[in-house]
């Protein structure tokens, strides 16, 4: 049974620079992955929220943190999208300033869900992020988004490659497929989350 916790989420407001973040207080888990992934559907589709998070084809249009209050102490929270987003270097830089000082110094950062398209796997930003969740020793679930768009066995496929390239370079992270589409492995994050969450 999909947990309705999840469906009490409400956007609380958005940080475009350090000083605009909420008191670094409770517990939050942050969606973070490339431009256009899939990770505001991810959002929308674990809450059952639809339009929660704002969802465009137009890659890099989350160019702020963005905060969902689940209760009084918790929070999931929506990190730019980085990539190949048409916008100018100087936003572009102070993204990457943004989000490395949140990975680094939020003290109520407990996981992070990294998401990734299942048809481009690791790209480098991925290892980069993993990279930070290693020196920060932040646990990682990794969702392999938009499963749908491939053939059941190619979708497992590809599931195991990044397994296994996990396992040999950061053995912190798992991994699992999801379609917002098809609504596959929603209960899967949401177990992890509830763990985060200290639910369980």
């Amino acid at each position: 049974m999909v947990n309705s916790f999840y469906h009490k989420a409400s956007y609380q407001g958005s940080a475009y620079t350090l000083s605009q973040l909420p008191p670094d207080k409770g517990i939050e888990v942050a969606f973070a992955g490339r431009s256009n992934v899939g990770k505001s559907s991810a959002i929308n589709a674990i809450t059952n929220i639809k339009g929660l998070a704002r969802i465009s084809k137009t890659p890099g249009r989350t160019q702020m943190i963005n905060f969902f209050q689940l209760d009084a102490s918790r929070y999931l929270v929506d990190l730019p999208g980085y990539g190949y987003a048409k916008v100018p270097e100087s936003v572009k830089q102070q993204w990457r300033l943004l989000l490395s000082s949140y990975l680094e110094q939020r003290y109520s950062l407990r996981g992070i869900v990294l998401v990734m398209d299942i048809r481009h796997l690791l790209q480098p930003f991925d290892v980069q992020m993993l990279e930070w969740c290693q020196s920060r020793g932040l646990p990682v679930r990794v969702l392999l988004t938009k499963s749908d768009k491939l053939k059941q066995g190619a979708a497992k496929q590809a599931c195991q490659k990044v397994t296994t390239y996990l396992q040999e370079f950061f053995p912190f992270a798992q991994t699992q497929l999801f379609s917002a589409h098809t609504r596959v492995g929603i209960e899967e994050i949401q177990a992890q989350l509830d763990i985060w969450f200290n639910l369980t």
